[in-house]
């Protein structure tokens, strides 16, 4: 039993899903901010969350290939209500699976 393998998506295709899941971060109250995130000696810096004061950020490293920064989000926001968030099929597929 051979999987299939789903064919590449494009980088339009990318993009668009990339947008899609920054807009329901901010929906989610999440602030998104990309930005190159330097890496000097003694420093471990990579995407991923965290809290300022009052304000949930996501930092995206916007020196990662699309998808990359497309699974720090989904990581990110899988364990957050999205259920009466219209979502794409394909955004919903990612993030439910993350969360299971």
């Amino acid at each position: 039993m051979s999987k299939r393998k789903e064919p590449a998506a494009s980088k339009v295709d990318q993009e668009a899903l990339l947008e899609e899941l920054k807009n329901l971060a901010k929906q989610l109250g999440f602030e998104v901010r990309q930005e190159k995130l330097l890496r000097e000696v003694g420093y471990h810096v990579r995407s991923g969350s965290c809290r300022v004061h009052d304000t949930n950020i996501i930092l995206l490293d916007r020196t990662l290939p699309v998808q990359a920064q497309i699974d720090v989000l989904v990581e990110e926001l899988s364990g957050n209500p999205f259920d009466d968030i219209y979502l794409s099929p394909e955004a919903r597929r990612l993030l439910e699976g993350a969360a299971a």
